[in-house]
């Protein structure tokens, strides 16, 4: 269970992932030495799962996002297992989301422009295993995207 000290590293973290350990421990008010133990413990117990550059995929070109709502053929006992397998193999997939309800997964798929959209979704989305329906939601804005958490 995580006390006081350890969501005030956490809340410093979050935000500044990149911080040098003496400035988040002086932060978050402990030495240096607690800090590092305290997130060495944290990293061990799965609370912290990484430290990751964020890439804004836009600034590499990439313009559109489109998500599809796909519900699969659940006559197939391997729907699932064949179409993750696969669609975890379509580099221009981001997200991967499962469902209970009508839809059954969620993709976010990227972009460079929406010929390069139209040729992944003929050669790629199109061909993946046991799909029976698909619905396409283009992306306009992005209004709240944070992972920090209110700690």
């Amino acid at each position: 269970m995580l006390d006081d000290t350890d969501r005030r590293i956490l809340r410093h973290f979050q935000h500044d992932a990149g911080m040098s350990p003496t400035d988040l421990a002086d932060k978050a008010g402990v030495t240096p030495a607690t800090c590092a133990r305290r997130l060495d413990r944290m990293r061990q117990s799965g609370i912290l799962r990484a430290n990751r550059a964020v890439i804004d995929w836009r600034a590499l070109g990439y313009e559109v996002e489109v998500s599809l709502r796909i519900t699969l053929d659940k006559t197939q006992p391997r729907a699932f297992d064949d179409f993750l397998e696969a669609a975890r193999n379509v580099p221009e997939v981001l997200e991967i989301q499962t469902f209970l309800g009508r839809v059954d997964l969620r993709l976010s798929v990227i972009a460079r422009d929406m010929a390069h959209y139209q040729q992944i979704y003929r050669s790629a989305i199109l061909t993946l295993p046991h799909m029976a329906d698909i619905e396409a939601l283009m992306h306009v804005a992005r209004i709240k995207s944070d992972e920090v958490l209110p700690l």
